[in-house]
């Protein structure tokens, strides 16, 4: 599975300690749904990150871009943890131009929204009450965490890989049917398909009747 990007619409904040600039917030949030990713909507269940916090070495990066280095969980320059409100993450922004222009964003609330770049271990399909694709993320490879300037949902064509694979269907007819906003449809056509399959194999079973009763 390729790695997938989310980002949250809510503001990363800034702080500073003495010399010290941090910027915190959340990277992820727990049962929310997420908009339209592209015919499908996600949710996180708690807990979802809770093995790759204790083995993954996660750099916190402004815009996903491995050239702007802000943190390392592994050096203790970046902090992450798991709560009741979803991924938590703080940086102690580093004292280059990266992080010296990143503060002063923040401060005037120029940058204003978080992510996590990650890769889907173990995910879970269902449809919302209005039988719209629902995909549960339980489990991920945390790879990124931090600040970017565009909080927006990208990136979703590997969920659209595992859903095809969780119902055993063509990928390039899903990643088609999701790149012109017609999900929902073209995995209704499937469901009704395979509806009319099962009812045409149930009707050309042949049963054989003898005059003393059915022959098994």
């Amino acid at each position: 599975m390729s790695e997938e990007v989310r980002n949250l619409m809510e503001p990363v904040e800034f702080r500073a300690e003495g010399k010290a600039l941090f910027a915190y917030g959340y990277a992820a949030r727990f049962n929310t749904t997420s908009q339209n990713l592209g015919g499908f909507v996600e949710r996180i269940a708690p807990g979802t990150f809770a093995k790759t916090l204790q083995e993954a070495d996660v750099r916190a990066l402004f815009n996903h871009d491995p050239n702007l280095l802000l943190g390392r969980n592994k050096v203790g320059t970046l902090t992450l943890a798991e709560d009741s409100t979803g991924l938590a993450y703080e940086v102690e922004l580093p004292d280059t131009s990266v992080g010296r222009d990143l503060a002063v964003l923040l401060e005037r609330g120029d940058v204003s929204g978080s992510s996590f770049g990650f890769r889907t271990i173990t995910d879970e399909w269902a449809e919302t009450d209005s039988g719209f694709p629902e995909r549960t993320l339980t489990s991920v490879a945390l790879r990124d965490v931090g600040p970017v300037t565009f909080p927006a949902y990208v990136d979703a064509d590997s969920a659209i890989r595992s859903l095809a694979e969780s119902r055993s269907l063509d990928v390039n007819d899903l990643l088609a049917a999701a790149k012109a906003d017609k999900l929902s449809e073209a995995l209704r056509a499937e469901d009704e398909e395979g509806s009319e399959t099962e009812q045409e194999e149930d009707q050309a079973t042949p049963i054989l009747i003898h005059r003393s009763g059915l022959i098994s």
